[in-house]
């Protein structure tokens, strides 16, 4: 078994760990340095095998400043294609337990490996909040949680956002204390929307499948798309299926980049901070 397996989805870039296969703890120092994209192997974050739960199997999402984070739609993906890749289960449908909830998927195979997963991500719950101040501007906002907090601001356009000013303003503004995802979205048409990402505990990221279900959730609700929406980001396009009893279904593709051994020089760094 090696230590690690990297993937992605859409550009959205996770190291999946099995715990038992390396030899030393994943503390918030050592997932850090994982993630440092000159210092480690680098992503967006680490993926960890955890007990079911009341899943078939279970997941821990830790972000790279090495807090954790409750669910992640690109995370469940990958998740899912190096458990059916990787020898841990054989079946085409199964249950993910995320600290943000249960979350089914289903695989769809090339070749013998998993290509696309549709994802149950749950059901949105909105927040009272309808705008916020930052620096003076105040912005129109959707506040809601998908098992992980968002914040969705519709503008005109999303080129002219100040995304790297704005968004970890946004992230840790005094109304959300526990921090929030942010999204700023430009609707197309009622079945697209375009939007770009502040990750919570991550920065600027290409893709996020819980920010897709957010924006979804949020601009039907603002009355602005249909039942189905294509969520288009810097690294693709996810699409998002709305149910009539409120269920958030997301599909979209997730690619393998490597596998292998942490080197020896690593491993005493790591060392070094544990």
């Amino acid at each position: 078994m090696p230590h690690f397996v990297k993937s992605h989805g859409l550009g959205n870039d996770y190291i999946v760990i099995d715990p038992r296969a390396i030899p030393f703890e994943l503390t918030p120092e050592t997932i850090r340095l994982i993630c440092h994209r000159n210092l480690g192997v680098g992503s967006d974050g680490i993926l960890a095998v955890a007990p079911g739960g009341g899943g078939d199997f279970g997941v821990r999402i830790f972000n790279p400043d090495g807090s954790e984070a409750e669910k992640s739609g690109n995370g469940v993906r990958i998740f899912a294609k190096f458990l059916r890749d990787h020898g841990y289960t054989d079946q085409g449908r199964f249950v993910l337990h995320t600290l943000g909830g249960l979350v089914p998927v289903e695989l769809e195979l090339q070749a013998g490996r998993v290509a696309m997963v549709t994802a149950n991500m749950g059901t949105a719950t909105f927040d009272p909040l309808e705008s916020i101040e930052v620096e003076g501007e105040r912005f129109a906002v959707t506040s809601l949680s998908v098992g992980n907090p968002h914040c969705v601001i519709v503008v005109p356009d999303v080129e002219q956002v100040d995304l790297r000013r704005l968004g970890p303003k946004i992230e840790h503004h005094p109304a959300f204390p526990n921090r929030t995802n942010v999204q700023f979205a430009q609707v197309v048409s009622r079945s697209e929307v375009r939007i770009v990402i502040w990750e919570r505990g991550a920065g600027e990221t290409l893709a996020s499948g819980s920010s897709s279900c957010a924006v979804a959730a949020a601009c039907q609700r603002l009355g602005l798309v249909d039942s189905e929406v294509t969520i288009s980001m810097p690294g693709g396009q996810l699409h998002i299926a709305l149910a009539a009893q409120g269920d958030l279904w997301m599909r979209g593709p997730v690619e393998e980049v490597c596998h292998g051994d942490f080197s020896p020089d690593l491993l005493r760094r790591v060392a070094g901070r544990e």
